[in-house]
């Protein structure tokens, strides 16, 4: 291996040309805000750069402390989030958020043992916060940074198995000086150039260094070993009008999948078998004939595929207030409640359905 030096030389002028223009990050030489740093890494855990930058602004626009965020109902910030996915990130970015301001004044503690006691912060975001928001050594290593690393140094064991010395080789690259610039720099790389597939090698700073560009491997890397099919879970969703045209809606339990989220009532999230309307009616809100919609709704989570049949009933005025504990919706403030996606593409495709 080269000098480690010409690794980060090489990196951080590409860098200086190059960098992204993000909305949570500092421009050269202006005082880097801890929450921001903090903020969009909690949004960009297993979401795109794309996917995060309006959420961001948007949270940034309404609670621009983390002061402000702290003082927040966690119901706003659920509604704020939803459609971003990953609910138990919101959870955690609130109980947080309120930590740092009951124990820390407001101010993010400086050292990865008090992060690392923080709701919501693992090793990866530790590093980033102490790397990006204070310069501070840290090797932060995501999913970007194993890819560079895996076809820098032609590491051929496939994840997960190769993750500690995709680190290792990660550690042995780090510079003595520019720690936020350079971690940063390693994930624009990553993102930019180093792509999954058709990396844009001759543009790489690295591109003479690289030892899966010589072999010509580098688009093979990293390896993975194959994953074993998402298994599909079937339900039966209720969707229930009032005369008023209102939707009827109901809380999830605070833990688990999409936790103190609102949901459209459905029967149980099953792997084996069908729900057919007759045996799963006795898990909708309330008593009325419903109609079974044709088609169904797919929705795909981490581990899981969900499929689901939709049926359709109205309340007459009379048993307006039959329906089971929950709360009726306005069909325009949708948006602005705590519903998560896959409660939006039910509703959607009943009301597609019933045109």
């Amino acid at each position: 291996m080269r000098r480690p030096a010409l690794y980060a030389t090489r990196l951080l002028d590409w860098y200086d040309r190059h960098r992204r223009l993000l909305p949570w990050r500092a421009l050269p030489h202006a005082t880097i805000d801890p929450y921001r740093v903090w903020l969009s890494e909690i949004m960009l855990q297993q979401t795109t750069v794309a996917a995060v930058a309006p959420y961001f602004q948007k949270f940034i626009a309404r609670w621009p402390t983390v002061q402000a965020l702290a003082a927040a109902p966690l119901d706003e910030i659920m509604a704020m989030w939803a459609g971003l996915g990953y609910y138990r990130r919101a959870r955690m970015l609130h109980a947080c958020a309120r930590k740092i301001c009951a124990e820390y004044g407001g101010l993010f503690p400086q050292t990865t043992t008090a992060l690392l006691n923080l709701p919501g912060f693992g090793p990866y975001t530790a590093a980033a916060v102490m790397a990006i928001a204070f310069d501070q050594p840290a090797n932060v290593v995501d999913g970007n940074v194993e890819r560079v690393m895996a076809r820098i140094f032609a590491i051929t064991t496939p994840l997960p198995a190769a993750k500690k010395d995709l680190s290792q080789a990660a550690a042995r690259l780090l510079p003595a000086d520019r720690h936020g610039d350079y971690a940063q720099a390693l994930m624009d790389l990553g993102a930019t150039i180093c792509t999954p597939r058709s990396p844009k090698c001759l543009l790489c700073p690295w591109h003479d260094l690289c030892q899966a560009h010589k072999l010509g491997i580098a688009e093979t890397l990293p390896r993975r070993l194959a994953r074993a099919a998402k298994p599909v879970r079937r339900a039966m969703a209720f969707v229930l009008f009032n005369p008023q045209g209102e939707i009827f809606l109901r809380p999830r339990p605070a833990e688990g999948l999409l936790g103190g989220m609102l949901e459209v009532p459905s029967s149980p999230w099953i792997t084996d078998g069908q729900p057919e309307l007759a045996v799963a009616r006795v898990y909708a809100p309330a008593k009325t004939s419903w109609q079974v919609m044709p088609g169904s709704v797919r929705h795909v989570f981490t581990h899981f595929t969900l499929e689901v049949t939709v049926a359709v009933g109205t309340l007459r005025p009379a048993k307006s207030r039959d329906a089971a504990p929950g709360q009726w919706i306005g069909l325009k403030r949708l948006d602005k409640v705590a519903l998560p996606s896959v409660m939006h593409k039910i509703v959607r495709h009943a009301l597609n359905s019933v045109k």
